[in-house]
């Protein structure tokens, strides 16, 4: 693939980040970034960080990163719960890398705190284990639907950027609640940035991504996604706490265990995609920082060239 033309190099230390809603293209438009200033890819997309979630989270094969690098792919095990704070530190790791050889970075993907997590100046409330304990307690005794109810009330902000099975995320909010006596969203600092910036939001027509949300899970399904996750059965998904939640394998975990028909899965894995879809534009469009470009857009490379001088220039971080 060659880059495409028309856009010039960012300021020195700009990091262009690439967001926007799960299957809306935001891979192929970094490829194509990629290629033309000079950059390197940073996933920032939560599922793709574990080995071996490949088809269900879409990770790109070696071949279909037409020479790109990428970084921050397949680092934990599918047994480690995410912790945000680590990628944090890795993602800034990688950028710094980078910067240094004098090329752009990428930061690439749906997963909004992630991104915010790297562009920011961004510390994490603490934790406390006794709290925490019992969270995950009452999560083990009566699933997440409760939790997520009183997450609700208390927060409904949090609620809505949060998937309603994701058990870990949940008990996490409902922890910074207790210690600080706040909302969850309360928690969340002011954007004030750690790398200067410019933030590229890739969408289409609700209609058209149902569309293409329908097809990646007939392509995941004919690619071997149910074989995929029984092997990863033997690695321990199961008990993942993050990585058993991933979209996909989450419902075929389910019909290995015989909880769901395998067309049961396919279909629940269409909607809950499609939901989870909802929320990440909500996070990301709350943002104004983002430029918003058609993916289906014929010029959506230019368009998205164009954008990448707008950054301001500045020192790479404090």
């Amino acid at each position: 693939m060659t880059g495409a033309t028309g856009g010039s190099r960012p300021p020195v230390g700009t990091v262009v980040a690439v967001v926007g809603p799960t299957a809306a293209g935001k891979s192929a438009l970094s490829i194509a970034l990629a290629h033309a200033l000079d950059g390197e890819v940073v996933n920032a997309d939560s599922m793709q960080l574990y080995r071996g979630l490949d088809i269900g989270t879409a990770k790109l094969t070696p071949a279909e990163r037409d020479g790109v690098p990428h970084h921050l792919l397949d680092i934990w095990e599918v047994t480690e719960p995410a912790s945000v704070a680590e990628y944090q530190r890795l993602a800034r790791a990688a950028i710094d890398d980078i910067l240094g050889r004098g090329r752009v970075p990428l930061l690439v993907g749906g997963s909004g705190l992630y991104v915010r997590a790297v562009l920011e100046q961004f510390e994490f409330p603490g934790t406390d284990p006794a709290v925490r304990e019992r969270l995950e307690r009452e999560l083990a005794e009566g699933g997440p639907a409760p939790l997520y109810a009183r997450l609700r009330a208390a927060d409904p902000t949090a609620a809505a950027g949060i998937l309603p099975g994701n058990g870990r995320r949940i008990v996490r909010a409902l922890e910074v609640i207790e210690l600080t006596g706040a909302p969850f969203t309360a928690s969340l600092p002011e954007p004030t940035p750690y790398y200067p910036s410019v933030q590229i939001g890739v969408d289409l027509d609700t209609a058209l991504l149902d569309e293409r949300i329908a097809r990646r899970v007939d392509r995941m399904w004919a690619d071997g996604l149910v074989a995929e996750t029984r092997e990863l059965v033997g690695r321990g998904l199961p008990d993942g706490r993050t990585a058993s939640r991933a979209l996909g394998y989450q419902q075929v975990l389910r019909h290995l265990a015989g909880e769901l028909t395998e067309t049961e899965a396919y279909e629940e894995t269409i909607r809950a995609t499609r939901r989870f879809v909802r929320r990440q534009r909500s996070w990301f469009r709350r943002d104004p920082r983002v430029h918003w470009l058609d993916s289906a857009a014929p010029d959506l490379v230019e368009a998205a060239l164009r954008l990448t001088p707008a950054a301001t220039s500045g020192p790479a971080h404090p």
